[in-house]
C-alpha cells in the first residue's frame, strides 16, 4: 500500500471511477433529453462513425464506434429497421457485409451534428473554456 494510501483516508466522492460514473449519468440524463425520440448513444455513434468513414463492413464500425461483434450487429439491425442505414454485399469479399447510410440517414446528420454539439456543449457548460479543453485531453489520454 503506497504511504499516501490509508484505510481511513478513502472517500468515495474522490475516486475516479465514482466520479467518472457520475459525470456519465449527467451527459446520459442530457443526451437522453436532447437527443431525437427513440435514438439511443450507440446509435448516435454508430451514424456519426458512418458519416465520419463513408460505407465500410459491420467488424470495422464496430470498431471504430467501440463496440464488440454482438452489440454492433445489434445497433446496425436496428438502424436498418428505422431506415437509417443500408447494407449491401461486399462486391470484392461476398463474405462480408458493407454498411452505409440511407438517403434518410445522411439527411439525420445535420440535426444529429446540432444535437451533438448541444450535448456536448451542456454537459460541459460548469467548466470555463480552458477546463473543457483540459479535461477532454486528459480523459482523451486515460482511454
Amino acid at each position: 500500500m503506497d504511504e499516501t494510501e490509508h484505510l481511513g483516508d478513502y472517500k468515495l466522492d474522490d475516486q475516479i471511477g465514482y466520479i467518472l460514473r457520475l459525470a456519465s449519468q449527467r451527459h446520459a440524463g442530457i443526451f437522453q433529453s436532447l437527443a431525437p425520440a427513440g435514438l439511443t448513444p450507440t446509435q448516435f455513434s454508430t451514424l456519426m462513425r458512418l458519416y465520419e468513414q463513408g460505407k465500410c463492413s459491420q467488424n470495422r464500425l464496430g470498431r471504430l464506434a467501440s463496440m464488440d461483434v454482438a452489440t454492433i450487429k445489434g445497433v446496425v439491425d436496428r438502424l436498418h429497421q428505422k431506415g437509417l442505414t443500408v447494407a449491401e454485399p461486399d462486391q470484392n469479399d461476398k463474405r462480408r457485409t458493407l454498411i452505409s447510410l440511407s438517403e434518410e440517414g445522411k439527411s439525420l446528420i445535420p440535426v444529429l451534428c446540432a444535437i451533438g454539439f448541444s450535448i456536448s456543449r451542456e454537459t460541459l457548460e460548469p467548466l470555463s473554456n480552458t477546463e473543457k479543453h483540459t479535461l477532454l485531453k486528459l480523459l482523451k489520454k486515460i482511454v
